[in-house]
């Protein structure tokens, strides 16, 4: 092997690691993926945006895009499954940016919003402030009486589905969709897995929290319905992701 191959190769080695690094505490954390999922059989009738673990530690410029995309994305409505803050004291900043929300804004608590201790009256009215709520264990009609929308912070389940509407449900864990005995739904929305933040090729997550189960990120079938996970927004513990970016999840029901 001439000595031109020998040292490409050993720069090769080398930059490898080194690029998968950057990738993961660099670029990866706020490259926001835009995923659209159509589930209408005919004409879209609504279009959503779910958005989730927002987890704002203080990086405003960031959040401020994510919230500017959301109003790009002109959704009829948006919603949000949890994790807005680890720490009681990010609350006011982060209700701040999502007041920018153009549309209106529906969500439900996290267990780190619960763990912070955060005063919840503050994020109800943010959230009612944009047209939408924040909800616990509460379900409304929203489009016109159309959407049967049910929101989870606490089993057991007292939530009703209605067959003559879209019955959409939010919660934050996603193996809770295993146990909702009784309740049928036509789309269940869930966080707080990160999709494992860090996802090695063809094994996927290395680790995903408790109540995670087998749904990890993506769309699944449950026996409460369909289930989508959305991977996040932000970063629990260290700020890195691996081929596992941050996402804004677009419904056409």
């Amino acid at each position: 092997m001439n000595l031109s191959r020998r040292r490409f190769l050993w720069h090769a080695l080398w930059a490898a690691p080194v690029g998968v690094v950057a990738d993961a505490a660099v670029v990866e954390p706020h490259w926001l993926n835009i995923k659209t999922v159509t589930l209408a059989k005919g004409a879209v009738r609504h279009r959503f945006v779910h958005l989730t673990d927002i987890h704002h530690k203080g990086d405003e410029a960031y959040l401020r895009r994510v919230i500017a995309e959301v109003n790009r994305l002109k959704p009829d409505f948006a919603c949000f499954t949890g994790d807005l803050v680890e720490e009681a004291k990010f609350v006011p900043p982060a209700l701040e940016i999502l007041r920018e929300v153009q549309v209106p804004l529906y969500g439900i608590p996290g267990n780190h919003d619960h763990w912070s201790r955060a005063n919840f009256g503050p994020i109800r009215d943010a959230f009612a402030a944009t047209g939408g709520a924040w909800l616990q264990d509460r379900q409304m009609l929203i489009r016109d009486g159309a959407i049967n929308l049910m929101a989870l912070d606490r089993l057991p389940a007292r939530l009703v589905a209605d067959p003559a509407r879209f019955n959409l449900l939010l919660m934050h864990y996603p193996e809770w969709a295993d146990r909702l005995p009784g309740l049928s739904c036509d789309l269940l929305l869930a966080g707080h897995s990160h999709g494992g933040q860090v996802r090695v090729p063809v094994i996927g997550a290395i680790f995903t929290p408790s109540d995670t189960g087998a749904y990890d990120m993506g769309l699944f079938e449950t026996p409460a319905g369909p289930l989508y996970v959305n991977p996040g927004i932000g970063t629990l513990g260290y700020s890195i992701r691996f081929n596992c970016r941050p996402e804004l999840t677009v419904f056409e029901i």
